[in-house]
């Protein structure tokens, strides 16, 4: 039975051509994803362990308020250098500083990247430094730097250029250096500049006394375990001693698990829906191969053959489809990786991938998918094939499907009605797992019923096409509806993946107008000076430039916001640094209760989920270690500009080494133009590295804009779970041309053209997509309004939105694609020898 599946499997290859395709694109999506996040994983590896090369040991201070591989912790005293130098097995020990500082490039405007804006002091110890000088010299005095290769690329600066350094306030500099990260021109899209230690330290620590590290190099024959024990025996408390190894991998686990794990995850999801899909169109072209196949299972069975043999047959076909379509789809995954790399590349993400790292895993998992996906999608019909009487032989097998039964109707209508119970649940704020198992009960609710309503739709669908396409498209409409189960199994893969692009459509259109109203109803100035831009926080604005702004006489009044990183009740948290007697005069975050003049305040939400009130004492831990009991002065309920938790800046300061601003929100005089106090604005800004200076409107886009990225990346990861959606299409119009070839043939004959006969497979096909894709339409709509609901809490989601002109576009596209999807099928069924056809049985 083997030999026999193998010798029909062959026979009728062309029919599985789109199976394996199927199974193909669905492997090479999951497979991509998993080369991907091997190699990101490596590369990642690979730089910590080449900054940390020639490091045996690093003393630092013990406390950490954060686990982001960009963030920087407290001070600790420059005295404890010497006991280090000159513990037991020490070689070599540099004290270094690190903080931030961004580099303006030739043409005034800070230098972009998608990574932190590094800056410190520069480590003589040619071993204990990560950074390779490949030009000019180590700087030398306190206006001299060193900045790396790629930051030296992008701001077109060279040894002996003349620039500045926001650290935050502007620093007159001469580049007298150019570095590598290792033999890379930097770590990532992060920029690097480097001063002697005195300047760093006056620059960053803001203390001629205080360093951030000390990095150690062992003596020949000492082990890092025995060198961190001699120093812990030398350096006081609060400070601690990690050996070189320990702090590769801490760094390597805090990428991982703030970045590539989501990464990954985020990848997973779309593979998933590719191979659900891919699954849907698998079991529709088996199901009817298997109808087509009828007399030849009904044969089988009379001479002789068992159900179990006849069912093997069936799974021989979908094992070697399923091993084929699994292997081949693994290399394609080098394609699928390199092809993701690019896109995360072009909205600005830049990888640090060089090359493709394949691991063993990859096969393990991606292969044993492929070829569960092919056997659990083809066994269905399998099944049914092995039913076959034997007395079928015996006389003419109509292929047509017979009508839906009672059982589908009932199990259609239980989980669709389970779905839609589970999901108005979910849509008064319960939890996302809720949310998460209606919406799939409903889809296989859907999927069931699909046989069930698609003769009736697909007549009502099929009405214009028939009106305006007259007798051709006519007999579209009957060919779609005359086999429903044919017609819902061909339209349940594009139903799926059209479903889940109107969900993110609509959830995103939410999660923008939402955005949009707190950030309107919050932000009451006329002007924004942002230090966000493409590649995230490109410079901070100093407390200089905000004294310069305030002092405009357009200006009325401003309000300061920055950032920093403490623990609250030992849970770590960004906190919005703020004052708020003038955060009150321009921005609007709607207290709750008590005063927004404490040294913390709170969001109402995040207040409600730990048991907080105004006046409740929690433990605030900062950068530099110390740590104190404070109030909550107040509670406010919107949050989309300061976030969840504000801290004043009289109370942030004494722990901060630099003061500076993410954004500074701007009020103008009355009678004053927002063109005028722009310009204004604008004129005080440019020495500053130009940051970004945005009205009001403006200011609103800029929040969204993140949303706007996201679902362009969202739509293009789907296209690949429309294609194997419409490759499924063709496949089953492909078929039914098959199994329709005399029907053909006869219309041929009474005077059909061959151009008529193209268009009717079209306009079926079309009519089959526009089938999936409203019933998917309909389908996300109301997901994404019951994601909306549910998650309206926790992500301050209190508008629906549901986008008409993008809904229309998707219901256009789903119908152009139904036109191209029946390309190929209208052209073979039109290339049909008459008289051939006329005879086949």
């Amino acid at each position: 039975m083997i030999s026999l599946g193998l010798r029909t499997l062959w026979t009728h290859k062309r029919r599985l051509v789109g199976t394996f395709l199927a199974v193909f694109l669905g492997v090479a999506f999951l497979s991509g994803t998993l080369v991907l996040s091997d190699t990101l994983r490596k590369n990642i590896d690979g730089f910590f362990q080449t900054a940390d090369a020639g490091t045996d040991a690093v003393v630092r201070n013990a406390i950490s308020v954060s686990d982001s591989p960009a963030s920087i912790r407290g001070p600790i005293a420059e005295s404890v250098l010497g006991p280090v130098r000159h513990a037991p097995g020490v070689a070599a020990a540099d004290a270094s500083v690190q903080g931030f500082g961004v580099i303006v490039g030739s043409n005034g405007k800070s230098i972009e990247g998608n990574g932190p804006r590094q800056a410190g002091s520069w480590i003589p110890d040619r071993d204990l430094n990560p950074y390779k000088l490949v030009q000019g010299r180590a700087p030398r005095t306190g206006n001299e730097v060193v900045i790396n290769r790629g930051a030296a690329k992008t701001g077109h600066l060279h040894v002996g250029a003349k620039t500045t350094v926001l650290m935050p306030q502007p620093v007159p500099v001469t580049v007298v250096g150019i570095s590598t990260f290792g033999t890379a021109d930097g770590y990532g899209g992060s920029s690097y500049v480097a001063f002697t230690l005195p300047a760093a330290q006056h620059y960053i620590a803001k203390n001629s006394d205080q360093i951030t590290q000390i990095s150690v190099r062992a003596k020949p024959g000492v082990s890092q375990t025995q060198l961190v024990n001699n120093l812990r025996q030398v350096i006081p408390p609060q400070v601690q001693a990690i050996s070189g190894t320990a702090l590769t991998n801490e760094n390597a686990s805090s990428v991982d698990k703030s970045f590539v794990n989501y990464f990954r995850t985020f990848l997973l999801v779309f593979a998933g829906i590719a191979l659900l899909v891919a699954i849907f169109s698998i079991y529709n072209t088996f199901s009817i191969l298997t109808a087509q196949r009828t007399r030849e299972s009904a044969l089988l069975r009379a001479v002789g053959a068992t159900r179990r043999q006849v069912l093997g047959l069936t799974t021989v076909e979908a094992l070697a489809v399923g091993v084929l379509g699994s292997v081949v789809g693994v290399g394609g995954g080098l394609g699928i990786a390199w092809l993701l790399k690019n896109v995360f590349a072009s909205f600005g993400f830049s990888l640090p991938a060089s090359g493709l790292t394949i691991k063993s895993a990859t096969f393990a998992i991606a292969i044993p998918v492929g070829i569960v996906a092919a056997l659990v999608a083809a066994l269905g019909p399998a099944l049914r094939a092995s039913r076959v009487p034997p007395v079928a032989a015996l006389r003419e097998v109509a292929i047509e499907r017979p009508p839906a039964s009672r059982t589908r109707f009932i199990v259609g209508g239980a989980f669709s009605a389970l779905g839609l119970a589970l999901c108005l649940v979910a849509s008064t704020g319960t939890t996302l797992a809720v949310a998460g198992i209606g919406a799939i009960a409903l889809v296989v609710g859907a999927v069931v019923l699909g046989p069930v309503v698609a003769g009736p739709v697909s007549g009502l669908l099929g009405l214009p096409v028939a009106r305006i396409r007259g007798f051709t498209g006519t007999l579209a409409r009957r060919n779609a509806t005359r086999n429903p189960r044919r017609t819902s199994g061909a339209a349940s893969a594009l139903m799926v993946g059209v479903g889940v692009v109107t969900l993110f459509t609509v959830f995103a259109a939410s999660l923008k107008a939402s955005i949009e109203d707190n950030v309107s109803s919050s932000f009451g100035g006329d002007l924004a000076v942002n230090a966000s831009g493409p590649g995230g926080a490109d410079q901070a604005l100093g407390p200089q430039l905000a004294g310069k702004i305030a002092g405009l006489p357009q200006v009325a009044n401003i309000a300061r916001l920055g950032q920093g990183q403490v623990t609250v009740d030992g849970a770590q948290h960004t906190v919005s640094i703020a004052d708020a007697a003038t955060l009150d005069r321009v921005l609007h975050v709607d207290r709750t209760a008590g005063s927004l003049r404490g040294p913390l305040e709170v969001s109402a939400k995040i207040a409600r989920d730990n048991g907080w009130h105004a006046g409740t004492v929690v433990m605030v831990r900062y950068p530099d270690g110390a740590a104190e009991r404070l109030p909550i002065g107040g509670l406010y309920s919107n949050r989309d500009v300061v976030g969840d938790y504000v801290l004043s800046r009289a109370q942030w300061l004494p722990h901060s080494t630099q003061d500076y601003d993410s954004t500074i929100f701007v009020s103008l005089h009355s009678g004053v133009s927002v063109s005028a106090g722009e310009a204004a604005v604008k004129r005080v800004t440019a020495p500053y590295g130009a940051p970004t200076v945005q009205d009001r409107q403006q200011y609103i886009d800029s929040q969204t804009a993140n949303v706007s990225m996201l679902l362009t990346l969202v739509y293009i990861l789907l296209a690949l779970t429309i294609l194997i959606a419409l490759m499924g299409i063709t496949t089953t119009l492909s078929l039914s041309v098959y199994e329709r070839t005399r029907e053909l043939g006869l219309l041929r004959a009474v005077g059909q053209t061959r151009r008529q006969l193209r268009s009717m497979v079209r306009s079926e096909s079309m009519i089959i997509a526009l089938f999936g894709t409203v019933g998917g339409v309909v389908i996300g709509v109301f997901l994404g309004w019951v994601l909306a609901r549910a998650a309206a809490d926790s992500q301050d989601l209190g508008t629906f939105s549901a986008p008409p002109v993008q809904l229309v576009i998707i219901l256009a596209i789903g119908a152009i694609a139904g036109v191209v999807a029946g390309l190929r099928p209208a052209r073979r069924a039109s290339r049909l020898n008459l008289m051939t056809a006329i005879g086949a049985e």
